[in-house]
């Protein structure tokens, strides 16, 4: 049974949806559990539905970014919980410093507000995957399918009894009803590499996507094909604007205005115009673009 919590991030709704399965024997399996600090908000939603916090004995790591798993350390130390994660985001798990400096780079003084507390996990508890590995718990089979682009690290895992596909970010953002936005994060977005994941992901044919952020949809290959064009458009809008010799100061306020134009335009309004900045913060995407620009193809922005 699929068990959908909000864990009300910063004390706002449908911005980090922490997914769990029940199998018959008991066990709970969560996949991505957000940051350690919506740790106490997730395990209220537990007990509200009758499911035991330490039953959960498994993590499914999308991937590693904080908003998604930087609590994972915080379920192994209080439940024994083995997780599951890519081989590339095994070891800054292990390590966190790296992960915490680059975090840093883009949240400055609000990482503790944003994330709360950061801890190594033992190096035992964590379960390296591997492409196409069927991870079978209990009565449950879930597939890792490796689907890099919004990280090089990044995993969705197929519940093919569902036929649900729990996508972390490469499926990326859009509440309720909204429309759906594409977070470019750095250090390693690869646009070239997220559409070929696009494609993997449209093979499978999956019922639903399971989002992060936030929750299920039901069409996802119109969720896909949205996807696809506004990744595309804002990677044009941000090549013009370094052609133009901008800034990544000087663009943000635009890029700001452009997603909100974009997104008032779909019909979204207050207050979830900034659960769309909270879940997907303008600035990052900048900095995650202009990244990608200058070091995959620096001579379309007339760099060398």
């Amino acid at each position: 049974m699929l068990h959908l919590i909000d864990s009300l991030h910063l004390n706002t709704p449908n911005v980090i949806c922490v997914a769990v399965l029940e199998a018959e024997d008991g066990t709970l399996v969560m996949i991505d559990c957000g940051p350690e600090i919506v740790f106490a908000n997730t395990i209220k939603g537990l007990r509200q539905r009758g499911l035991p916090p330490e039953k959960v004995g498994h993590l499914l790591v999308t991937h590693i970014h904080l908003d998604h798993n930087g609590g994972a350390w915080r379920w192994q130390k209080e439940f024994g919980t083995t997780v599951h994660v890519h081989p590339a985001g095994a070891p800054h798990m292990v390590n966190p410093a790296k992960l915490v400096a680059s975090a840093t780079r883009i949240y400055g003084e609000r990482m503790a507000e944003l994330w709360g507390e950061i801890q190594p996990l033992p190096e035992s508890s964590v379960a390296v995957t591997t492409d196409n590995q069927e991870i079978q718990i209990s009565n449950l089979q879930l597939k890792v399918i490796e689907t890099p682009g919004h990280a090089q690290h990044h995993n969705a895992y197929w519940f093919e009894a569902e036929r649900i596909l729990f996508a972390g970010d490469v499926a990326v953002v859009a509440i309720g009803n909204g429309p759906v936005v594409p977070p470019c994060p750095p250090p390693d977005i690869h646009l070239e590499t997220w559409h070929q994941s696009i494609k993997r992901v449209r093979a499978l044919n999956p019922a639903q996507l399971l989002l992060t952020h936030f929750g299920l949809r039901q069409n996802p290959e119109a969720h896909l094909q949205e996807l696809e064009s506004r990744l595309e458009n804002w990677a044009d809008w941000m090549k013009l604007r370094l052609l133009e010799g901008k800034s990544e100061e000087q663009i943000i306020p635009q890029f700001q205005q452009l997603t909100e134009d974009e997104l008032r335009a779909a019909g979204v309004t207050q207050p979830d115009l900034a659960d769309y900045e909270q879940a997907d913060p303008a600035a990052m995407s900048v900095t995650g673009l202009s990244r990608y620009w200058r070091k995959y193809h620096p001579e379309a922005i007339g760099e060398k």
